[in-house]
């Protein structure tokens, strides 16, 4: 496994369309480790194959199984991810690995019904609520060449963005005890 080069800013691979993976042997293999281990790194809840360069259809997020009791956090490899069904919204700040440093308001679905295949390519169905369905549509976007900036309702300013850390700062703080 190798830690991969997470492409920014302007680079025009970030707005080109994906093209569908038909292979799935140890060239994929390869890719989806090497994501895994660079988003691990970079302390994402996502990362797209063409965020590292790949024009294939293969993403990774942080799935949040809200049945379970302790909230359980673990990464789902999607190859061929495609949105079947999608319910309610949330309007939040959306940040990104290939953007450092810049966050919007975007304006996702609560709900996402996921239709994808594993590694071996084996189809599967998955359930995403919340900041997951978040990280699915947003991964997803980046296997069609869509930059969460060019959907933002608007950007946040500096001031925001200090506002969002102290708060964040707050809530990570544990509170004193008498």
């Amino acid at each position: 496994m190798a830690i991969r080069n997470i492409l920014t800013g302007g680079d025009p691979t970030l707005g080109k369309k994906s093209r569908e993976i038909k292979d799935f042997g140890g060239r994929l293999h390869e890719l989806l480790d090497d994501m895994r281990e660079t988003m691990t790194q970079a302390n994402g809840l996502g990362l797209a194959a063409p965020q590292v360069g790949v024009l294939r259809r293969a993403a990774l997020i942080i799935h949040i199984d809200m049945e379970s009791e302790d909230y359980e956090e673990k990464i789902i490899e999607l190859i061929n991810p495609k949105i079947i069904a999608k319910s309610g919204t949330q309007e939040a700040s959306e940040g990104c690995l290939s953007i450092p440093g810049v966050y919007g308001i975007v304006c996702r679905p609560e709900l996402v019904k996921l239709k994808a295949q594993d590694r071996f390519g084996n189809p599967f169905e998955i359930m995403c609520k919340g900041v997951s369905a978040r990280a699915a549509c947003h991964e997803i976007d980046h296997l069609d060449g869509i930059v969460f900036t060019s959907i933002a309702e608007r950007i946040l300013t500096e001031e925001e963005l200090d506002m969002l850390h102290a708060e964040k700062k707050r809530q990570q703080e544990p509170e004193a005890e008498d």
